[in-house]
């Protein structure tokens, strides 16, 4: 049996960079989750479901790739998926310090589960969920950023 990987986060929205991600890790692992995070730290545009059901829409396609909802510590989700590798996107120096730190703590609850660090397509290295939410709501154009579907979403979302 091959490699799972797990590629957490909020995707509060998926982005085309998290998609640039998922295509990368897809040809590393037999299997990638995209775990969509209920995290009670952050108060989300879009509801855990809307963000899968988002998730899966802009994926579809991608071979071995799924998308899940998780509401527990990361280890414990990924050892239920019988996953060994946590997936975690760097886009500037900026995002390090924090990776780091979760990478960090991830090895002391899980040694088992290694943290892989992948950078994004360089045209993607400035987008994140919280810039694209932000345009959005000023009403500026973000289809270039996310999959129609969610672009979609996002100007019914911020009327």
């Amino acid at each position: 049996m091959g490699t799972t990987a797990i590629y957490p986060g909020t995707f509060d929205p998926l982005t085309n960079g998290h998609g640039d991600l998922v295509q990368r890790a897809a040809q590393l692992f037999e299997r990638v989750i995209v775990a969509v995070a209920t995290n009670p730290g952050k108060a989300p545009c879009f509801s855990a479901d809307e963000r899968i059901e988002l998730a899966r829409v802009a994926l579809k396609g991608i071979d071995h790739v799924e998308v899940c909802g998780f509401n527990q510590l990361l280890v414990e989700f990924a050892h239920a998926q019988q996953a060994s590798v946590i997936v975690r996107g760097l886009r500037a120096v900026s995002d390090f310090e924090y990776e780091f730190q979760l990478a960090g703590m991830n090895r002391k609850l899980a040694a088992d589960i290694e943290t892989l660090f992948l950078m994004p397509s360089e045209k993607y290295a400035y987008l994140s969920s919280s810039l694209v939410r932000e345009v959005a709501s000023l009403g500026g154009d973000v289809s270039a950023f996310v999959h129609p579907e969610i672009n979609t979403a996002l100007c019914h979302k911020m009327r």
